[in-house]
């Protein structure tokens, strides 16, 4: 457990700091490039990522999967033979989706309003290929639990992404040129990283061998639910999109107010929401070669442990989120985008972090154990869930159908795999008890934090008040859930300053050396 939690922090820190130089780039961007230039490429952008879903979403995963029970097993020529398998099949994947564009160019054009959006989607192609062996080559070192070059290519590629572009840009001087050059741009980025990758994999002992068909049957019949799943998912969004503006818009919206509400709810609400998904992410990161490592030895015990411990954690850290929510939800939209409105559906869409959490964390767990066409019969199900309420719902709940759709949907998606879990593991869960605890702890936290924050933003600037009332809420949070004992505060205090001992020990060895 303590090995899996500082691959967790490794991993969640990676995260964090891709992230946030990611969004600082995107701030670049729209500044740069300006808004036309900017709408091509996302337009463009969003057909591209829907043919990178198809190679790069199951095949990484499934890869981590194989690569960790060879290893386990000390089958170190299948290993090998895995990854040339996969590569050779990831690479004529890629080519055949970049034929596919520029056979049927015409097709793909009347996708777009803009005819060049097709032109930069077609300078994007070669990233394609890239792609398909940078994605190989981490997962198999993903398998291989090297989470630091799973993290630092990762970083990598953000870094040389921004490096290039900004240089590529300053000797840009029409839209369309501004446009073109951050095409440009992905593909050498791209490239490099394949390059990076590359080093990296053989740096770390890392080798091939002759493909084998036999490894290439389960490899495609495994990683295809998932990619199921990734590629259903990228098109439900551009569904929603069509769909929640039209049925405002039958109950009395206009066009503009539509575009807008739902503009507020996915572009400034939504972001918010998926926050603590950046901890649980990493969580399951570290869980796929560490449950198929389980499954190799057999060990049940280790199995029902690691269900559970990520079950609550999961938990835990979603609702370490929803007082702050709650209790200052229209001063943080304020304060970020300058809109009431997204914070009000930020306070009433809280409470989805609790199915949202339990979603992410127990569909990766299904598919570290190898059922994976469960979880995708599961994910159709929540799907379904989320069309109907945001069909016949917005006539009595306005946008906020979008907020109990996700709710819906993944609480549907949550139990399913929660059920699924049970059935085939056996393992005992019994979270409804834990559920409900933290619903109570969530309810005084979350009163306690608005309250504060209505008196400190009479006085104090708005930065600071949501930065004070933050601290309120988790601090007034983690109390009460040692107060009923849904964390041993005292335990994680002691390992804490036993830790901090360690490290002091360590420098004063360091001096002394």
């Amino acid at each position: 457990m303590k090995s899996l939690f500082k691959t967790v922090a490794l991993i969640t820190m990676f995260s964090v700091i891709t992230r946030i130089i990611g969004f600082l780039f995107r701030i670049y961007l729209s500044r740069e490039v300006g808004a036309e230039a900017l709408g091509m490429y996302q337009v463009a952008f969003s057909i591209f990522m829907v043919l990178l879903t198809i190679i790069a979403s199951g095949l990484p995963l499934i890869m981590s999967r194989m690569t960790s029970s060879f290893t386990i097993s000390k089958e170190k020529e299948k290993q090998s033979s895995l990854v040339s398998t996969a590569l050779i099949f990831s690479v004529l994947l890629s080519v055949f989706l970049c034929v596919i564009v520029l056979v049927f160019r015409n097709l793909f054009a009347k996708l777009f309003t803009d005819e060049r959006c097709l032109q930069i989607l077609i300078i994007m192609l070669p990233s394609l290929i890239f792609s398909s062996v940078y994605c190989v080559l981490r997962g198999a070192m993903w398998g291989k639990d090297n989470y630091f070059a799973l993290c630092i290519s990762e970083l990598y590629e953000q870094v040389v992404r921004i490096f290039i572009c900004v240089i590529v840009l300053t000797s840009s001087l029409t839209v369309i040129e501004k446009a073109f050059n951050v095409a440009w741009s992905l593909n050498w980025a791209c490239l490099l990283s394949m390059i990076f990758v590359i080093l990296l994999y053989f740096f770390y002992n890392g080798s091939l061998s002759k493909p084998s068909k036999k490894i290439f049957k389960p490899l495609i019949k495994q990683s295809a639910p998932i990619t199921g799943i990734r590629v259903a998912s990228s098109f439900i969004q551009p569904l929603v999109a069509l769909i929640l503006p039209a049925k405002l818009m039958s109950i009395g919206y206009t066009s503009t107010q539509a575009l807008s509400l739902y503009g507020v709810a996915v572009g400034m609400t939504l972001p918010l929401l998926f926050v603590p998904t950046t901890i649980i992410g990493s969580l399951s990161t570290a869980l796929i070669p560490d449950m198929s490592k389980a499954l190799t030895q057999n060990d049940q015990a280790h199995i029902e442990n690691r269900i559970r411990s990520s079950i609550v954690f999961s938990l835990f850290i979603s609702a370490l989120f929803i007082p702050a929510y709650l209790g200052m939800g229209e001063l943080a939209g304020i304060f970020l985008y300058d809109n009431v409105m997204s914070g009000t559906l930020l306070q009433s869409s809280s409470f989805v972090l609790l199915p949202l959490g339990l979603t992410n964390i127990t569909s990766s767990l299904l598919n570290s154990l190898g059922f994976e066409v469960k979880s995708f019969k599961n994910f159709i199900c929540g799907t379904i869930v989320m069309f109907v309420c945001i069909w016949f719902l917005p006539k009595f709940v306005g946008i906020n159908a979008f907020v109990w759709g996700m709710g819906g949907s993944y609480l549907v998606t949550s139990l399913l795999n929660i059920s699924m879990l049970k059935k085939k593991t056996g393992v005992k869960l019994k979270i409804g008890k834990t559920v409900l605890m933290l619903i109570l702890v969530i309810l005084p936290s979350a009163s306690l934090t608005a309250f504060v924050v209505g008196i400190c933003n009479n006085f104090l600037p708005l930065f600071f008040t949501l930065a004070f009332g933050g601290c309120v809420s988790v601090v007034s949070f983690v109390l009460l859930c040692g107060v009923f004992n849904l964390i041993d505060v005292k335990a994680f205090l002691i390992k804490s300053k036993d830790y901090l001992g360690k490290i002091g020990k360590k420098k004063v060895k360091m001096k002394k050396a």
